[in-house]
């Protein structure tokens, strides 16, 4: 047993704080940021107040929460799509047939989206179907790497498990791999849906018939309205948090042996 008192676990290696402590300094650390923002504000950026008259502009004049609504269920839909397709391509990598389509895959995520969009929309009819592709192109390419890593950390050991168990080879994959790595399938689709949530500002500013939170923050930009461009990103910022936050939820629900496996 340690005797560290709470205070000192914060500034000792690989310490594991009581959560109220932890919750404390995150309050702090957060209070002391906006004070200095409200007292030293820099000249560059609008002032706490200017923000804030600015986010209530944007709430109660230009839509604001409808424009989010809109933004989170294009991504939702995008994210669906993608790790539909991700998963399919990953799980195919276990007939060598199929692995060098997941590898081509992978390295397209190198391609700019400038180009893409192109030729997305002389393919495609409407401007909604332009940008799901776009997301959806984007998130596909590295949710791929990311689930195909995962696939590729199963050991010998796991499979020759489940082979002395007398499953047989399809079997084997599918306990080990699919449903075995099911936690470490989702921790990826997580990482990943902040690709999706920050390209939908570019998307959106492309194609912008069905605004969407991009589109509002262009606007702001182009007329130089500093103030409403720091409350969207900070309403951005905020929104792409809690969506983090609830897929890490869902995995400690979902898979909470998942936690096991961290060190302490």
């Amino acid at each position: 047993m340690t005797s560290d008192t709470p205070m000192k676990t914060l500034f000792t290696p690989n310490a594991q704080p009581p959560r109220a402590t932890f919750l404390v300094m995150v309050a702090g650390q957060a209070l002391v940021l906006l004070l200095l923002w409200l007292f030293y504000p820099l000249r560059l950026f609008p002032s706490l107040g200017e923000v804030f008259r600015a986010l209530g502009d944007l709430i109660t004049t230009q839509g604001l929460i409808q424009e989010l609504w809109a933004s989170m269920t294009t991504a939702l839909q995008a994210l669906g799509v993608a790790t539909v397709l991700a998963l399919l391509i990953s799980y195919l990598t276990a007939l060598p047939f199929f692995r060098p389509i997941a590898y081509a895959a992978s390295k397209m995520r190198y391609l700019t989206l400038t180009g893409l969009t192109f030729f997305m929309a002389l393919l495609l009819s409407s401007g909604h179907q332009v940008k799901l592709s776009v997301l959806i192109f984007g998130a596909t390419v590295y949710l791929i790497t990311g689930m195909t890593s995962v696939i590729l950390t199963t050991t010998q050991e796991e499979m020759d498990h489940a082979r002395t168990l007398g499953m047989s080879e399809w079997r084997s994959f599918l306990e080990v791999v699919v449903l075995g790595k099911l936690a470490d399938m989702l921790e990826v689709v997580r990482q990943n849906f902040a690709i999706i949530w920050t390209m939908i500002t570019l998307v959106e500013t492309l194609y912008q018939s069905e605004g969407g939170i991009g589109l509002l923050l262009y606007k702001q930009n182009r007329y130089l309205h500093l103030d409403g461009v720091l409350a969207i990103q900070l309403v951005i910022l905020a929104t792409g948090a809690a969506q983090d936050y609830a897929f890490g939820l869902l995995r400690r629900v979902f898979f909470p042996y998942s936690a096991l496996a961290v060190a302490k």
